[in-house]
């Protein structure tokens, strides 16, 4: 029995949630998003979203909890947005934006420029003797995940300086150095 699965999910005010065939289209303030979806029945009643199963099926014991996540997602996305934040921890690591294109000085002998996707809004903060921060905001939690985790990649945290891409309140394990 999937416990998230029998929540059901508010829709608050300004979200419009509507179920056709087997697709989940949320519009709201800050944008609109769909879902296809299988092996679970969705219902919008009295203001809140159903997610069902009809049988006890091992694929649908395993969508249901899913799906009523990804809807729940969808619907805070559209009127709350999500942001990550991710903080650059090097001596001269350095970001900065134009628009939707963000320039990182990473220690290699080029900078990384990197053109986001048009949903995604970036914001650079950089505060003198403070590390630079990289501010990602969108109505779509996957979209903003996977642009954070690509970015995370091209210089990873290393466990021995802490030096790399991480995020803001990311606790890194430390390894002793070499020991004379």
């Amino acid at each position: 029995m999937s416990r998230i699965g029998n929540n059901p999910v508010a829709i608050p005010e300004g979200v419009t949630v509507t179920v056709d065939n087997s697709v989940i289209t949320v519009k709201g303030k800050l944008g609109e998003l769909n879902q296809p979806f299988d092996t679970v029945d969705v219902k919008v009643e009295d203001g809140n979203v159903l997610v069902t199963r009809s049988a006890d099926t091992k694929d649908q014991k395993a969508k249901h909890g899913l799906y009523r996540s990804l809807v729940f997602n969808m619907i805070e996305g559209v009127s709350k947005g999500w942001t990550k934040e991710l903080e650059l921890v090097g001596v001269g690591y350095r970001a900065s934006n134009q628009g939707n294109v963000l320039d990182l000085a990473l220690g290699f002998s080029h900078n990384i420029v990197l053109s986001l996707a048009p949903e995604v809004k970036v914001e650079t903060v950089s505060d003198k003797g403070k590390n630079p921060i990289i501010k990602l905001t969108s109505h779509d939690k996957q979209l903003v995940g996977q642009v954070a985790a690509k970015i995370r990649g091209f210089r990873r945290p290393e466990p021995y300086k802490g030096k790399g891409i991480k995020f803001v309140g990311e606790i890194l394990r430390r390894k002793a150095g070499k020991s004379a």
